[in-house]
């Protein structure tokens, strides 16, 4: 038993005689009269314990303080080094202070660098051994039986998954859906109920019947979905060992991902494909237009907005706006006649708004705009989105697979021909000597409610 477990236990004994002690003083004030001579013996006798649990309870403190100025730092730096320096006591943990996202950016170095051949990149990855020893073992793990703890066998997976999941974190301030808090995480296939429909209650005289209505409920499951994109890179940057190297294919990995779901999550005209992609929480809406660009027309729309919201039954608690940082800068520099601002809760920072009408506002260049139509072009705006996020359902296992070619011949489109047509441009990674990164991912989301999301169209406050 270590010396806390020690001391726990007998400072939980101490309690219980002195609570004993207690309990026969009580006892003898009520009856107004002194102890008799059982009380008194054991009385006497639980003192002397607790006077020698004291004495003990000190050196075993002393003892516990001696053994943590003795203790040895344990070496976090790879597997081999931790298991040859824990046993005993351990106080402080040493690992490298690395920018987060490093080993899973050196992971896609390493495929890219060796054309997806993993022997080859199992041997690139030793140059990275000290600072990343988890991309070698990773490479190299040949999966049989065993368990997570042995470097010959599952203890590779975790790694990967931790590296997966630091990405997840890195990737996570950059996108709409990881600025929002609260969104309403559920596992993938799950099925879930939703009340569509309330009971009755009414008045009941005496000796009348009570009426009696059922709840009306429906089901909603997220499936797995996946999401696909391909980051395209040189084989000189692939080849490059230097950190601004990394840096540059990882701000590519995030960016790009980034931008890819942020645009599906919140584009109105992004419908739903069955077994393919969910719906963006504003397609379907029907949107409140702008009426003008002055504050009187944005405290009118946002009144018209955030009352759709509580028609719908739902409270405003928990609610985020999602605009521009171009829309946000119109509102932030909006003043009165007397030169303060209209809005003074706004505040452009890169991700976060601050506050509009009391409500956290995220920011993202991904939102898309509304391009207008006709000639000359009308209804042409910015969109600002207010969502519910409790009211948002999120399954996601955070986790991004890598796979690498630079042997095929790609459509440099963000929205490629399927099938290819006789018209469709390819680029052919091995005659430009570049090589493509295909990230994937699962991920998938939905409404809880209808209502949960509205937005307003064509806005140009501050305009």
């Amino acid at each position: 038993m270590n010396y806390a477990a020690q001391i726990g236990a007998f400072e939980t004994k101490r309690a219980a005689l002195v609570a004993a002690n207690d309990t026969i003083m009580k006892k003898a004030a009520t009856d107004g009269a002194t102890l008799d001579a059982a009380q008194t013996e054991e009385f006497d006798g639980n003192q002397a314990d607790i006077e020698s649990i004291d004495s003990h309870l000190k050196r075993l403190k002393q003892a516990e303080k001696s053994a943590g100025e003795k203790a040895t730092p344990v070496a976090g730096g790879s597997a081999a080094d931790a298991g040859t320096t824990r046993g005993g006591s351990r106080i402080e943990i040493k690992g490298h202070n690395l920018p987060k996202g490093t080993a899973f950016t050196r992971y896609a170095m390493a495929l890219a660098r060796s054309k997806g051949n993993l022997m080859q990149a199992a041997e690139i990855a030793k140059t990275w051994r000290d600072s990343t020893p988890e991309v070698e073992n990773v490479l190299k793990a040949a999966v049989s039986a065993g368990t997570t703890t042995d470097t010959a066998w599952a203890k590779p997976l975790v790694e990967y998954q931790n590296m997966t999941s630091e990405f997840a974190e890195l990737l996570r301030p950059a996108t709409i859906i990881g600025r929002i808090q609260g969104l309403r995480r559920v596992p993938f296939e799950i099925k879930i109920p939703r009340q569509t429909g309330g009971s009755s209650v009414g008045w009941v005289g005496e000796g009348k019947p009570k009426p009696v209505s059922a709840l009306a409920f429906d089901q909603i499951r997220l499936g797995r979905a996946k999401t696909a994109g391909i980051v395209v890179i040189t084989d000189e940057l692939a080849r490059a060992s230097s950190p601004s190297a990394e840096q540059v294919v990882k701000d590519d990995l995030v960016s790009q991902t980034a931008q890819f779901l942020d645009q599906q999550f919140v584009d109105p005209t992004k419908a739903a494909v069955q077994d393919v992609s969910p719906a963006s929480i504003t397609n379907g809406v029907t949107p409140i237009v702008a009426s003008g660009t002055d504050a009187d027309a944005v405290r009118h729309d946002a009144k018209l907005l955030m009352g759709k919201f509580l028609g719908a039954n739902l409270s405003l608690a928990g609610a985020v706006w999602i605009m521009t940082e171009m829309q946000a800068l119109g509102l932030a520099l909006m003043t009165n006649p007397l030169g303060n601002p209209e809005f003074p809760g706004m505040v452009i920072n890169g991700a976060s708004g601050g506050t509009f009408m009391g409500l956290p506002v995220v920011l993202s260049e991904n939102v898309p705009v509304n391009l207008g139509t006709g000639t000359p072009v009308t209804g042409a705006g910015s969109r600002i989105i207010l969502a519910k996020a409790n009211e948002i359902l999120l399954a996601d296992d955070g986790e991004t697979m890598l796979d690498v070619s630079s042997e095929a011949s790609l459509q440099m489109e963000s929205a490629p021909d399927a099938p290819a047509t006789a018209n469709t441009v390819l680029l052919s990674l091995w005659q430009n000597n570049m090589i493509g990164i295909r990230a994937e991912r699962y991920i998938n989301w939905g409404k809880r409610r209808p209502g949960a999301v509205q937005f307003i169209d064509s806005a140009n406050y501050g305009g």
